[in-house]
């Protein structure tokens, strides 16, 4: 289900998981991420996944067992910023607000694709306040 934000971006959608998201917002934040670094001629694809097909990548692309929160897969080719996988059921582990959960991990799975990190201690406060900003 294509999407495309106010703001520019391009957003194509997939929700292969049975808990209820609400689109708008989550096409909102990840168009107010993009646009706010600059980034608003860009296509992003966001991928809403079970904790099985989310555990699947966890352990082909990082090696570690178990399903995650949130992935980000780099493209960077002709105008493909690359994707954001969520996965929900994990998400509402996080926070009893899955929603705003969700817009959280929406953001941050963005800002990695945007070049962000949170190894070190100023990048991850970087991080925060952005993907506060942002998923608000």
């Amino acid at each position: 289900m294509p999407r495309k934000d106010e703001a520019g971006p391009r957003i194509q959608m997939s929700n292969r998981q049975e808990l209820e998201l609400d689109w708008d917002a989550i096409v909102g934040v990840a168009g107010r991420t993009l646009s706010g670094e600059g980034s608003e001629d860009l296509e992003l694809s966001l991928s809403f996944v079970t904790p099985a097909e989310m555990e699947g990548l966890h352990v082909r692309y990082l090696g570690e067992e178990g399903p995650t929160d949130v992935l980000s897969f780099p493209l960077g080719e002709d105008g493909l910023l690359g994707d954001v996988v969520v996965c929900p059921a994990e998400a509402s582990r996080n926070n009893p607000d899955l929603q705003a959960e969700v817009r959280l991990l929406v953001a941050h799975g963005v800002l990695h694709l945007l070049g962000y990190d949170h190894d070190e201690e100023d990048e991850r406060a970087a991080m925060w306040a952005k993907q506060a900003l942002y998923s608000s």
